[in-house]
């Protein structure tokens, strides 16, 4: 049996799992949540969770938030500088791996069962074909999975930085009025929580509605302004349901470009925070309708199998498995085994 540790750190909330695993048993042995911002460093953060576990790891595999080059990253949003050698001397575990965080989603990805997830395109998944995974919440992240010999290798991408395409008129007014803030506008600008919520201010903007006064109190009281939106939206809001539903016709339009530049025959899967809790408008058709639009390619489009992830902590099951896997000493060339049972139909 070996001790392993798993987590998913990121700028609000930072999972830790410790596990004891030997083939196929596995036992849980502690886990925490905390906040990160509570903490100076990851170091101090891991050492507390350590203080309070039952066991010591001989390995542990860390989803970050930021590149990962040479096995050290900065958490911007937190300030953290993290290094694997340094970590693996100041906890003492023999072999720490840091990873993209969005890497450790797209690798729990794979080892997820089909309850995790809701079929948007239902469509064949060609074996060891690539698969495509994005997924929006404070920011933009995006994947691919591409077969390496006996297993999927997760390719991290910076997708959501590219250039935002405006489509329509709506778009390209939404363009004019983010350019007064931004000199360049990424993808992310718009498909991320803080997009949801400039678009939002947008419409507002143009006088699309008027701002309901349930509305503007909530807005006034909330930390999360994009869950206003949605919550607002989803009950039938006129200017939250036209913020949503642009929203999601143009993360679905992106999905689609991702899919155009990887022809993801193995499928296409959504995670990140925010589908998952607007699922009804996620299902209702906008988000197909974005990513089919692909005039003389849309036959293709149509082949692609579509699914998003619902389980929360994807991203710490990602971590969790490399760990466990003994992948983890290959420092950022790690793979993951391909389950038996995995999200196919």
């Amino acid at each position: 049996m070996t001790v392993i540790l798993g987590a998913d750190v990121g700028g609000t909330k930072t999972l830790v799992e410790l596990w004891d695993v030997g083939g196929r048993d596995w036992r849980l042995l502690h886990r925490a949540n905390y906040l990160s911002r509570d903490f100076p460093d990851l170091t101090t953060l891991l050492q507390t969770f350590l203080k309070e576990s039952p066991d010591h790891p001989q390995r542990a595999c860390l989803g970050i938030p930021g590149p990962v080059i040479d096995q050290v990253a900065q958490v911007t949003n937190l300030g953290w500088r993290v290094s694997g050698a340094e970590l693996e001397t100041a906890l003492q575990i023999p072999s720490v791996t840091l990873l993209n965080d969005f890497a450790a989603v797209a690798y729990g990805a794979l080892v997820l069962p089909p309850t995790d997830f809701v079929v948007l395109q239902e469509r064949p998944q060609r074996p060891q074909a690539p698969i495509a995974l994005l997924g929006a919440g404070t920011g933009l992240g995006e994947a691919l999975l591409i077969w390496q010999g006996d297993r999927y290798q997760v390719m991290p991408l910076e997708g959501g930085h590219t250039d935002f395409p405006a489509r329509n008129e709506q778009e390209i007014g939404l363009l004019r009025y983010l350019w007064q803030t931004y000199e360049r506008v990424s993808v992310e600008r718009v498909v991320s929580g803080a997009g949801l919520v400039a678009i939002y201010d947008y419409l507002k903007s143009v006088n699309f509605a008027g701002e309901s006064a349930a509305v503007a109190a909530a807005m006034a009281a909330a930390e999360d302004r994009a869950a206003v939106v949605s919550q607002y939206g989803l009950e039938g809001d006129p200017l939250c349901a036209e913020a949503l539903r642009m929203f999601v016709d143009a993360y679905g339009a992106e999905a689609g470009n991702l899919a155009l530049k990887s022809l993801p025959l193995g499928g296409v899967l959504i995670a990140g925070g925010i589908a998952p809790k607007i699922l009804p408008k996620m299902t209702d058709g906008t988000f197909l309708q974005g990513f089919l639009n692909k005039g003389r390619f849309r036959p293709l489009m149509e082949q692609l199998y579509v699914a998003v992830i619902t389980n929360p902590e994807v991203g710490l099951r990602g971590a969790v498995h490399l760990a466990a896997q003994g992948v983890a000493g290959l420092k950022g060339a790690s793979v993951v085994d391909r389950p038996s049972a995995t999200h196919r139909q």
